[in-house]
Formats: structure tokens, C-alpha cells, sequence
């Protein structure tokens, strides 16, 4: 890693933030920066979040329309295509399911009387049931994780041929072993050869959630934990406490239950379906290092439009695509291109698993021979600042980014990624690839996360604008080192 040239773009970028002479002799870097402005990322996030694109759940018709319509943005703005084929869309096959209407009744054990359970309050379909209609007795199943390998299984012992499952998302060690079991995919899947009719996590509140396969006649959902509280009491015991103990305990707590619960749900499963990444690029400079490129990305996608409810996604993460677009709009302006080729990214399907981003790092246009560095973007839209995850290698990549925040003003806090697990953000197919990466979220509160509140009402445009300034210059500085 040569220091000084690093050291040389660094100046280069304070002095054009300051507006010194070097600004003059380097017009093309400024007209770039000065162009970030809050209306603009403000109006890509509202069109995003408008509910003619149906919550962008990636596969549906509404997600292609809005990605359409961003591809179109790319065009306007002189970014280069992935190739005369495809233009700016990048597809891959993406099934997806809509959930048309769901009822959830549930009868507590002795002479309670039932109680009929609201949509989002009380429950939520997971977004990708089948549809079904039953009334069953439940089982609780701790985690819900049978793991004969690692000497722990939560169905012991248990009967559920015919029930409802009802668990807790998690695990109870943070043995690598234990990873693969709280993918929500294999948690399904494992209820579903146990002969159950669907699993239900509790949760505090339920939250739209669509990162799973729709698995035949099987229905699973969310419960609040008001709603497992009730299930619970014939038990003596509560959620919290439970969960207490089988945190402590790391060992299965599993035991049925004579609460029964109706569950119907109506849905329309679409397995042919595709995805699209929008994608577009500014070429390198550097006739050897253009074949490196610097991806800067943000999911695309939200969850979507369920039982007449409108989840539009407008902090996550209408947000941090909008920042991604604002950023693209910025290098298109630059006359002095970096060393490096810079790729803007806006993927499909990270609800549903990272499906868009793991498709892009395996599936790498033929133009780029390697991806060098990473920055990805979300829920950049609420608070009055920054954090930012950032791989602890190379070094040079954390003190780029400070040295561009001392004329933004935006960095609240630098964290070190180690690993990636099953919450990761779009970065992490990168990052497992050797990407230098660094993740952008804004410092929140990130209120009505995967619920119908997260509307535009919500954003603030100027957060937007600065943390798109500081990915501006510090992406600039990375990819012409």
C-alpha cells in the first residue's frame, strides 16, 4: 500500500471541501460533491416509497416497475451499463408470495373466551405461508432448533404431528454450529418434516418478514409477546421469563400446550418470478486498475403489500438507495475519474436473504475482475448522524474515512466487522470474498421497522445528503489510491 498516494488524494479532497484554489484546478471533483443535495435524495426516497411500487418486494411487479424507473435515473445520468443486453438490470430468479387476507383466533385453555387477534398488533402471516385453515393445540419448542449434531434438540420428546410450533428466534450457545439453525429457512423447514402445521415465532411486536421459502400447506407466522403472555399463563410463566431461562439454562425447556389457535390464511405464491440489481458504473481511469471496482450499493427492496397493508419501506431502505443513486448522480459529474471503476449497485431481495447481493458477488460483469472495496447503505434515513461498520483490514480504509468526515461533520461512530452471521447487511457476500467493506446506517431511532409507519414522514432529507457527501469522498479517495 503505497501511503503517500493515499496521503496525496486525501489533501486533494480536504482542499476541494474547503474550496481552495486546488477546487479550481480540479473542477470536476467539486461540481461532484456540490451536486449532493437534501431535495434530491429526499425525492428519490418519496418515489420509492410511493404505493404504486406495491413495497418493492422483489419478484412483484411493483418492485420491476421501481426498478425500471431507477434504471432509467442511471440512463439520464451517462452511467455505463452492465452490457447492450441487459442494460442496467441485472436478473435473477426471485420467487415471492402476497399474503391476500389472514385470521388468527386463538382459544385459552379452560373456559377463557377467544380472543380474535389483530393484523400487526397481534400477528402477522411471515411472508411467505401457504395458504391454509386450521385449528390445532400448540407446543412450545424453545427455539425451535433440533441439532442432534451439536447434543441439542428442542422437539425432544415432543409431539407436534398436526400442531402449531410456537419459539423463539435464536439459539441457545453461540457455537458456529449452531448458525445454520437460526436461518429462518431451516428453522421452517425442520418444524415442517417434525409434521407441524406452522411455526410461530413471539416476538415483541410483529414485523412483515418475507426471508423464507414458501413451503407446502404450511402456514407460519408472528405473535406478540402480549399474545404468547396468554397463550403462557397456563404454564405459570411469561415470555420474558422463558426466555430468561432458557438463556441461562441453554438448555431445551419444551412442553405442550392446550390453548388452541385457528389459523387461515388465503396467499398467492408466484414461483417463476425474477429479480433485478440495478446496476450501472463510471469507468476507471486507470487503463490496469479499472478492472478493480469499488461497489457502492443498498438494498432496493422492502416487503411489500399484504392484506391491504402497505409496508413502503421508506427507511429501509428506500433510504439507503436513494443515497446510492445521489452518490451515482455525483460521479457521473466528474470529469477526473478515479483510478478505479466505481459500481452503484441498488439490490434486490436482502429481505428475502440476500439474494440480490450474493448473486452480484458470484455473478461479477465481465468488465470488473475483482471487487476491491464495498460500501453499503442501510436505513441511512432517521437521526442526525452516522455509524459506520468498517473491516478491521485494511487500515487505510477507517482513517480514509474519518480524514472525509472532518468537512462532513456526520460520523457518530466506527465499528470493526470480524464476521458476518445471519443478520448481516449487504456487505457480507463481500466482505466473505475479501472486500475491503464499509457499512452506513444512520443513528436512528429506526422506529416502525417492517411495519406500515415506516413512511417517508419519518426521513430526514439532510442526513441523507451528508452521509451520501462522505461515502462521496471517502469512496473517491479508496478507488483512486
Amino acid at each position: 500500500m503505497n501511503r503517500f498516494k493515499i496521503f496525496s488524494g486525501l489533501v486533494l479532497i480536504f482542499f476541494v471541501v474547503m474550496g481552495s484554489h486546488s477546487a479550481k484546478t480540479d473542477p470536476a471533483v467539486s461540481r461532484g460533491l456540490d451536486s449532493i443535495n437534501p431535495h434530491d435524495v429526499y425525492d428519490y426516497c418519496k418515489t420509492m416509497a410511493l404505493p404504486k411500487f406495491a413495497g418493492r418486494l422483489t419478484g412483484h411487479d411493483g418492485y420491476t416497475a421501481a426498478a425500471k424507473w431507477a434504471a432509467e435515473k442511471f440512463k439520464q445520468w451517462g452511467l455505463l451499463p452492465i452490457n447492450e443486453k441487459d442494460g442496467y438490470l441485472q436478473a435473477y430468479p426471485s420467487p415471492h408470495t402476497v399474503i391476500q387476507e389472514a385470521e388468527m383466533l386463538l382459544y385459552p385453555a379452560g373456559d377463557a373466551p377467544k380472543m380474535d387477534l389483530v393484523p400487526e398488533k397481534d400477528f402477522l402471516p411471515l411472508l411467505f405461508s401457504d395458504s391454509g385453515d386450521n385449528t390445532a393445540e400448540m407446543v412450545f419448542a424453545g427455539w425451535g432448533i433440533s441439532a442432534p449434531e451439536l447434543d441439542y434438540d428442542d422437539y425432544a420428546g415432543l409431539d407436534v404431528q398436526g400442531k402449531f410450533v410456537l419459539c423463539f428466534r435464536g439459539t441457545p450457545g453461540r457455537a458456529p454450529g449452531f448458525q445454520k439453525h437460526d436461518h429462518h429457512r431451516f428453522r421452517m423447514n425442520r418444524a415442517k418434516e417434525k409434521g407441524a402445521l406452522g411455526l410461530f415465532y413471539i416476538y415483541a411486536e410483529p414485523i412483515a418478514n418475507p426471508n423464507g421459502d414458501w413451503i407446502p400447506e404450511f402456514t407460519p407466522a408472528m405473535i406478540s409477546e402480549g399474545i404468547a403472555d396468554r397463550i403462557l399463563k397456563e404454564k405459570g410463566t411469561n415470555s420474558k421469563d422463558l426466555k430468561k431461562e432458557l438463556v441461562a439454562s441453554k438448555k431445551p425447556m419444551s412442553f405442550p400446550l392446550t390453548s388452541r389457535m385457528k389459523f387461515r390464511v388465503r396467499s398467492a405464491h408466484s414461483p417463476d418470478s425474477m429479480g433485478y440489481n440495478v446496476v450501472g458504473y463510471v469507468e476507471g481511469s486507470d487503463p490496469r486498475l479499472k478492472k478493480e471496482c469499488l461497489v457502492i450499493g443498498g438494498h432496493f427492496d422492502h416487503c411489500g403489500e399484504h392484506m391491504g397493508m402497505l409496508f413502503p419501506g421508506a427507511n429501509d431502505n428506500a433510504s439507503g438507495s436513494a443515497v446510492v443513486m445521489e452518490i451515482g448522480e455525483a460521479f457521473s459529474k466528474l470529469e477526473m475519474k478515479p483510478k478505479r471503476s466505481v459500481v452503484f449497485v441498488l439490490f434486490g431481495g436482502e429481505e428475502m436473504g440476500l439474494q440480490g447481493s450474493t448473486y452480484f458477488a458470484g455473478h461479477l460483469p465481465g468488465q470488473f475482475d475483482k471487487v476491491d472495496g464495498m460500501f453499503n447503505f442501510d436505513m441511512v434515513g432517521e437521526g442526525d448522524g452516522t455509524r459506520c461498520a468498517v473491516a478491521g483490514q485494511p487500515d487505510e480504509l477507517k482513517q480514509i474515512l474519518q480524514d472525509a468526515d472532518a468537512s462532513v461533520h456526520i460520523l457518530r461512530r466506527v465499528s470493526v466487522v470480524k464476521s458476518v452471521g445471519v443478520r448481516s447487511s449487504d456487505y457480507a457476500p463481500f466482505f466473505q470474498k475479501g472486500a475491503a467493506c464499509v457499512s452506513y446506517s444512520s443513528n436512528g431511532p429506526h422506529l416502525h421497522y417492517h411495519l406500515t409507519g415506516d413512511t417517508i414522514y419519518r426521513i430526514n432529507p439532510d442526513v441523507m445528503a451528508d452521509i451520501a457527501k462522505l461515502a462521496f469522498l471517502s469512496g473517491y479517495a479508496w478507488a483512486d489510491r
